[in-house]
């Protein structure tokens, strides 16, 4: 099967042993594809050992989705435009240059090797993901998956992956995942936001009343790992938690998890010069229910922000 993501910005890679997640951010967009399909071997005691290739895998979310697939016994082939940071993240492990020279081509090479590949060994899953930056923003409004999208220019970029997606051919099982703020101990929103918690800086982001559409990255790890192996997971997914938060109580949770107040608001001009064009996500925000996961009865270790922050606070 294959998987494409959109995560939302870069920050350092570190390395680590075994094989570990490097760090990104949500201020800039960024395509993963994974494809795969079942390996010959017979290595694995249930014999649903997959072969799975990745692009964007030296990303933050990237990397614990290789970590999890490795841990479960299956082969990982990581594809990439760096194949000295790839050696570097993820040692020993088989790299393959990279397929695409802009974000939006990954899928359409991806989607372009599947349909061009013998039907004998041709991926029967393709896991693409974007971002619930696909409905626009609102204070008010609702989205689930069958939301139209919005009008904005994270719209339109969503809009036009998930198009380059629907190319495939028609005999691949299709999962489309729209991927909420990603929280997460090594890297996203949260890198940025404890560590001016910490210094007693912390606070409400903007005017703290718009909408956290958030995932753990644990749940987020395991919705995309269910969408390759369950064949009940087809069509549109919104990668969120199903309780979503104000900002303003996001943010007071993470102080009362940190030992912190949260009193003193960001403006918005620094957070439009830390995230970009990611910064509408935050400002904004984004009310994005999980409606189509919670119907496939996909269990989330972490429904709630506090117990989220906590888990992630005690890795530190």
């Amino acid at each position: 099967m294959e998987l494409c993501r959109a995560t939302l910005s870069r920050a350092p890679f570190l390395p680590a042993a075994p094989p570990s997640l490097p760090v990104r951010d949500f201020r800039k967009r960024r395509v993963v594809c994974l494809s795969s399909g079942k390996s010959e071997s017979t290595e694995s005691p249930k014999d649903t050992q997959m072969v799975v290739s990745v692009t964007g895998a030296t990303g933050f979310i990237g990397r614990r989705l290789v970590q999890k697939l490795l841990a479960d016994k299956h082969k990982v082939r990581v594809l990439t435009r760096s194949i000295t940071k790839a050696r570097f993240v993820f040692p020993g492990k088989k790299i393959k240059k990279e397929i695409m020279q802009s974000r939006i081509n990954v899928t359409s090479k991806v989607v372009d090797l599947i349909n061009h590949t013998n039907a004998e060994v041709r991926p029967s899953v393709l896991v693409s993901a974007t971002a619930i930056g696909y409905y626009g923003t609102s204070e008010t409004q609702v989205f689930d998956e069958t939301s139209p999208s919005g009008n904005d220019y994270l719209s339109e970029v969503c809009r036009e992956w998930e198009t380059k997606a629907h190319n495939v051919d028609n005999g691949v099982r299709l999962v489309l995942i729209r991927i909420g703020v990603v929280l997460g101990k090594d890297g996203g929103a949260l890198a940025k936001m404890i560590p001016l918690f910490m210094m007693f800086a912390g606070g409400p982001l903007g005017t703290g009343n718009q909408w956290f559409s958030w995932i753990h990255l644990d749940d987020l790890v395991n919705l995309i790992c269910q969408s390759l192996t369950n064949p009940s997971y087809k069509g549109v997914i919104n990668g969120t938690a199903p309780n979503p938060v104000r900002l303003s109580e996001m943010c007071d949770q993470l102080g009362q998890v940190i030992g912190r107040p949260s009193w003193l608001p960001v403006p918005d001009f620094a957070i439009k010069a830390v995230l970009g064009e990611g910064a509408s996500i935050v400002l904004e925000g984004q009310r994005v229910l999980p409606a189509k996961a919670k119907e496939l009865g996909f269990s989330y270790k972490y429904p709630y922000v506090k117990d989220a922050l906590k888990a992630i606070v005690r890795e530190l």
